[in-house]
């Protein structure tokens, strides 16, 4: 599970090596005006927020860190992504079944349900994966290239040929 997930994540890494900070903090693109810093400061945030709870057993998913310059800086990016990496590396596989109470806030209301710490990581990397599908829109609309063929792609998903006319 670990693997998977550096891997991942590691495409975020590899994305902002290859951009400006111009272009990580760029919020122009419609309809939403996110930047790509913005995603992936929100990413990283999630599995901050696992690891901040690990010790009380109590995961708050809407106590993120929200650090802007996180999300102007790509070199602080870079930094956010190899300390959430090393946090994972230092995870013990025997742990992944250890449960813990995980409170979000799902719009009409703040919740709280028990989650193995398998569930929760498994469920972080998904939303990784979402986001960097959002980041790709914001790089086609910037004329810029994905990092890989598989950035924003769930590992399930299809392989279709993605070449349009």
């Amino acid at each position: 599970m670990i693997d998977a997930i550096e891997k991942n994540l590691q495409r975020g890494i590899n994305l902002l090596n290859k951009i400006s900070d111009d272009q990580f903090a760029d919020a122009s693109v419609a309809p939403y005006y996110s930047s790509i810093g913005c995603h992936m400061r929100h990413i990283l945030d999630v599995f901050s927020c696992v690891f901040d709870g690990l010790e009380t057993n109590s995961i708050y998913l809407n106590k993120r860190n929200r650090n802007q310059l996180v999300e102007q800086k790509t070199n602080l990016g870079i930094d956010y992504f190899e300390s959430i990496i090393n946090k994972l590396k230092q995870l013990d596989a025997s742990d992944f079944e250890k449960s813990y109470a995980v409170t979000d806030d799902l719009g009409l209301g703040v919740e709280t349900a028990n989650y193995t710490l398998g569930a929760i990581l498994m469920q972080a990397h998904s939303h990784a994966i979402h986001h960097f599908a959002s980041v790709g829109y914001i790089i086609y609309h910037l004329g810029l290239e994905l990092p890989d063929a598989d950035f924003g792609f769930n590992p399930s998903t299809p392989k279709v040929n993605l070449q349009r006319n």
